[in-house]
């Protein structure tokens, strides 16, 4: 079992952070076209603690290394199944994630929570968990558990850097909208 952990601070409010988390792999990040798909299963409110739970199901292109897929199987795509709770009052926003495609090999459950900073800024806090399952090897195992880790590392900080690609636009986005309600309010009220 090999762990993965990383903190990092956006320079955009905790609001901007979990607007623009649901944007996240859509065209405006040009770091994510291995995302292939993105379907929502389900998205409800507690009607008690006004927290918004959503279950996705994302589809990626594969990337595992050469020799990984001879030992695992061709298979071009990979899904990842994807939980995630928002919590307006505490202003936190919690996703969990487990692997899908060769979980019965490698399990790799991804935990990314987002809290308010201060001085506007948000903090985000990213922690994997990576299990391989093949039996009795353990030097395989922990080769698979170190070049997954790895791998992981590499594209946590692809991840980080799109989506302050999709901030940025978000943010002119709705500064764009703020300024056209302003307007309209303006133009209304004359």
């Amino acid at each position: 079992m090999k762990f993965f952990s990383c903190t990092h601070q956006f320079d955009y409010s905790w609001e901007e952070v979990s607007t623009a988390n649901w944007r996240k792999y859509g065209p405006w990040n040009n770091k994510s076209e291995h995302v292939i798909g993105v379907d929502t299963l389900s998205r409800t409110i507690d009607p008690n603690t006004n927290i918004l739970r959503t279950e996705r199901l994302i589809t990626c292109k594969q990337t595992a290394p050469q020799w990984v897929r001879s030992f695992l199987g061709s298979q071009d795509t990979s899904l990842v199944y994807e939980v995630s709770y928002v919590d307006p009052a505490a202003k936190r926003v919690t996703m969990c994630s487990q692997n899908m495609t060769w979980s019965d090999l490698l399990s790799v459950q991804e935990t990314v929570v987002y809290t308010p900073a201060k001085g506007g800024r948000t903090t985000f806090e990213q922690q994997a968990k990576v299990i391989a399952l093949c039996g009795g090897w353990q030097k395989i195992k922990n080769t698979i558990e170190d070049i997954t880790v790895e791998r992981f590392k590499q594209n946590a900080a692809r991840g980080r850097e799109g989506f302050e690609r999709v901030l940025a636009i978000s943010r002119e986005v709705f500064a764009e909208q703020r300024e056209q309600k302003r307007n309209e309010q303006q133009r209304a009220a004359l």
